[in-house]
This record gives C-alpha cells, structure tokens and sequence, in this order.
C-alpha cells in the first residue's frame, strides 16, 4: 500500500512539472507538431495547404512568444478571414482604375506635369511591356506592387516621384501595413529575408509573421478581443484612446470625435498646432492641474502603453467619473468611417470589428 501511494506521488509529481508547494505547475511548451495540429483544428473546413497555413500561423505565434491558445488562434483566423478569406495575394476588383487614380493623385501633390508621367510609364519595364500596359492587366495587390518597384528602380524619374510613395500600402493575407512590417523585422523575423521586407509582406509566412504581430504583439489593456480588432484597424490603443476622449469629453463638456488620434501629426510628427483632443484638455488645464506643456508630453503616450501612467489619464479618468457618477469605460470602439479605394460601401472601425469577433466566436466553435 505504502509503494503505491509513493508511486501515486511521484507520478503527480512528474505530471504536475515537479512544481513545489504554493507554484502552478509548469506547463511543457507544445512541439511544432503540436503547435501545427493545434492550430489546424480552428482553420476553415475546406482550405488548400491546411498543414501549410498551421504551419506559418504556429511559426509566427511561437517566435512571438505569444500565448498559444485557442482564443488567439481564432483571433488570428478571424482577422484572416475577414481580410482575404485565406488569399495570400487576393485579386481587388477594378485594381487597375484604383491604381491610374492614385497615380494621377499624388503626380498632383508633387507637381508632375501629366506628359513627363505618361512619356516615363510609356518606356519598357523589366519584363518588356510598357509599365502603362502592365498597370491595365494587373489584378493583385502584388502584382501591383511589383510594377512600382520595377519602375522606381528602372526610370529616373520613378526615383523622384515614386520613392517612398508606392501605393500598395498594406499586403499579405492579413493585409497589414508595409511601413509596419518594416519596423517590426527590426525586433526580429525568423526567416531569412530573401528580397525586400515589402516581398516577404507579400508572401504568406511574411504576411502572417506581420500579421499576427500587429495583432497580438502588444500589452493591450483590454478585457475582451473585441477592442484588438479595432487596434488592428484603427491602430494600437485606439480603442484606449477613444475611451480617454470620451472621458475627456465628459470632464470638459466639450464634443469630441472618438477617433483614437490623441494629437495631430503633420508628416509623421506632432504638428505644432493643437488638435481637438488637446484643445479640450488646455481647456481645464487649472482642473487638471497641468500646464500646456504637460498636456502634451503626455498625450504623447497615445501611441505606447504608458498613456495609463500619465497625470493627464488619471486626472482625466477621475474628473469624468465623478462627473457621472459611474466609471467611465476604459475601453471604447473608434468612430471611424473608412475610406479607401477598395472599399466601395460605408464601412466603419466598429463594424470591422464586430465582424471579426463574430468570425472569432465562430472559430472557437469549430474545434468544440
């Protein structure tokens, strides 16, 4: 009897990680086999490559270090879904119309005259059709952009007038930014990248790998997935920051647009005049006992996590709960209506988002 209960011990032991008294047990990290099977049971039914897609989806999460659960999984799935339905480089409707009208925009903002532009996409691009005539045929995204680079590298003028400015701006099965995935493969990126960081968006790893990190790589404060999927269209703390300015709302008394933009940026930087949110917060600067300088430093934060730990969000907080008598909420969906080329009917950050939780719950529910 006195084996078999120290039998039964040791065995708990092993099981429990070999945790002592008072810590949870340590749980053993899943295999890559593991990890593929177990995303592979939250993927659509019918979908070409499934271990494929499991794969690059555990890849992404696993060199992330995010939690492997099957809530984030769904998450991923649904952000997918809703973006392309699983389309590394999905077709877009009348691309090439989308694309003569984006042109002909920013030759307006740099001030080429019209016949230089036509003259310079006239000339034969890499493949030998004129970039004119490969604009018209394309259908993706990718091919899209490839023609760009093609141009920006191949004529003199592309240098000047395209530069920085090709127009595919966000890429891959998720459709995520360019411009973020080359601040992400800063931290790190676990493949090699073979051509630009633009081509690796465009290719399912990349596009999931930048994908997946938008989505889940940040400390979000947020007790449901709902407000992420906002952020992931809105971009980070959105959702934050559009319940800070209806706190702000509520303690000045003063209408504001829930748009998550905290200061107004004029090429990347803060402009120097004031924007509404920050016109509102001056305005019971005494109340709040802070100067202008204050206020701004620390909406400031509203890009980061350390929004939470400024003066201006507490006072703020405190101001518009006492106000109302009630905690103001710490979370709110942006009120943004989205414009774009591709998109051909109102759409808004909240619809956006309650779609994808929709697809999330859904997702969760396959595997049950």
């Amino acid at each position: 009897m006195r084996l078999g209960i120290a039998c039964g011990i040791a065995v708990a032991a092993v099981l429990a990680g070999c945790a002592v008294p008072g810590e949870a047990p340590r749980e053993r990290p899943m295999t890559a086999v593991e990890g593929r099977a177990f995303v592979a049971r939250y993927l659509p039914a019918k979908l070409d490559d499934r271990d494929g897609w499991a794969m690059d989806i555990w890849t992404a999460m696993n060199a992330l270090h995010v939690g492997m659960t099957r809530e984030n999984v769904c998450a991923v799935v649904a952000v997918t879904e809703q973006e392309t339905n699983f389309h590394v480089d999905p077709p877009i409707p009348n691309l090439a119309a989308i694309a003569w009208k984006e042109i002909d925009r920013q030759r307006e903002q740099i001030g080429i005259p019209k016949l230089a532009l036509q003259a310079a996409l006239a000339l034969p691009s890499g493949n030998g059709q004129s970039y004119s005539d490969r604009i018209d045929a394309a259908r993706t995204e990718g091919e899209l952009s490839e023609i760009f680079e093609d141009f920006i590298d191949r004529v003199p003028l592309g240098k000047r007038f395209l530069e920085e400015r090709n127009p595919v701006r966000t890429a891959g099965p998720m459709q995520v930014s360019v411009s973020f995935a080359r601040v992400q493969v800063a931290k790190g990126y676990p493949y090699p990248v073979k051509g630009s960081v633009r081509d690796e968006v465009f290719t399912r790893r990349g596009g999931l790998y930048f994908g997946i990190a938008h989505l889940l790589d940040y400390p979000a404060p947020y007790d449901e997935d709902l407000y992420r999927f906002a952020d992931y269209n809105a971009g980070r703390y959105a959702s934050r920051n559009a319940a800070f300015q209806n706190a702000l709302a509520i303690a000045s008394g003063t209408a504001l647009d829930l748009d998550g933009d905290l200061l107004r940026f004029d090429h990347g930087e803060p402009a120097s005049e004031p924007g509404a949110t920050e016109l509102a917060a001056r305005g019971i600067a005494a109340r709040l006992g802070m100067s202008a300088a204050d206020i701004r430093r620390d909406l400031g934060h509203g890009n980061g996590p350390g929004l939470e730990a400024t003066a201006l969000y507490r006072h703020v907080f405190a101001l518009a709960d006492a106000r109302s008598g009630k905690p103001a909420p710490r979370a709110m969906l942006p009120r943004i209506e989205l414009r774009s080329p591709k998109i051909t009917r109102k759409f808004t950050t909240e619809r956006f988002a309650r779609r994808v939780a929709e697809r999330q719950r859904n997702c969760l529910a396959r595997a049950t």
